[in-house]
């Protein structure tokens, strides 16, 4: 009796763990398919004319580059706006028709890493196609 002892107590040990883990679960781990980069925001674009705004703020951290990632549909982006915490503002020029499941290059931010309030987007579907669903990424 004595010799599954150690092996009872090994199994009382590890239901023990696995009850704390349960009661204290932990953050899921993302993994990013770009690497370091961070998806601040997706949208679906809503027929030939849209505007959309991805609010995000100082707790996703600073960032000095993003880039728009174009999934399901192609779509054309006619503007990209980016409000910095100190209310600035960085246009880029980006009139550019994304094929689907393909991305911008990516857009460095002027200065050093800098919050992101929100960016917002002015875009449309191509006629003909589905619906484009657009993404935030940010290094």
């Amino acid at each position: 009796m004595s010799s599954k002892l150690p092996i009872i107590l090994a199994a009382l040990i590890t239901a023990a763990g696995c009850a704390h883990r349960a009661e204290h679960p932990r953050e899921p781990v993302v993994v990013s398919p770009y690497g370091d980069w961070l998806m601040l925001g997706e949208r679906w674009v809503e027929g030939t004319h849209d505007h959309d705004v991805i609010h995000v703020g100082a707790r996703e951290g600073r960032f000095h580059r993003i880039m728009i990632v174009v999934e399901h549909s192609p779509l054309e982006m006619y503007d990209v706006a980016v409000y910095f915490g100190d209310g600035t503002v960085f246009a880029p020029r980006t009139r550019h028709v994304f094929a689907a499941e393909t991305r911008s290059h990516v857009i460095e931010l002027p200065g050093d890493r800098r919050v992101i309030s929100r960016v917002e987007f002015r875009y449309g579907n191509l006629p003909g196609s589905g619906r484009a669903h657009a993404q935030l990424w940010a290094q």
